[in-house]
């Protein structure tokens, strides 16, 4: 398992807490019930449906598993003490693109936080590692599958 931090809103370590008690709960009951059902159905050797609930069993608990291991590596971040000089973690970036003028604005969060159609890119992505650290006026070169990307930062804001 990965020891890297993530840094989250309140907000999202909340929803990741969440959905880590409800995989605990609800998930792994729901799972017993489906292996007590599968193993009602006859001869362990032969029964696939059994078979097909522990292997879905294994599945459940590698994700609550991950989940634990982001919680415990996460940092919830105090907006109030972000630096906004440079590009980080939950800052928002607007940005312009070189090669064609076009503007974007997107928030920096951590993987898990991550929703390109709300505007939030993962600090991890290609473009989030390539932001991070700049101030308003650099021009960031990025590598991304389509070829080199030149992005200028045009203001770092909080939202």
């Amino acid at each position: 398992m990965s020891n890297t931090i993530s840094y989250f809103t309140k907000d999202g370590f909340e929803k990741l807490k969440e959905e880590l008690h409800q995989l605990k709960t609800k998930g792994r009951a729901d799972m017993a019930k489906q292996i007590q059902e599968a193993r009602d159905k006859g001869d362990l050797s032969e029964n696939a449906e059994y078979d097909a609930a522990k292997d879905a069993q294994g599945m459940l608990e590698m994700q609550i598993a991950r989940l634990e291991q982001t919680l415990a590596t996460a940092r919830v971040m105090d907006e109030s003490q972000i630096d906004l000089s440079k590009v980080q973690p939950l800052t928002t970036v607007r940005i312009k693109n070189l090669a064609n003028g076009m503007e974007m604005k997107y928030t920096l969060v951590a993987e898990k936080e991550a929703d390109f159609k709300a505007g939030k890119i993962s600090v991890g992505s290609p473009i989030g590692k390539g932001l991070v650290g700049l101030k308003v006026g650099d021009v960031a070169e990025i590598q991304v599958p389509s070829g080199l990307m030149r992005l200028e930062i045009l203001e770092i804001t909080l939202s």
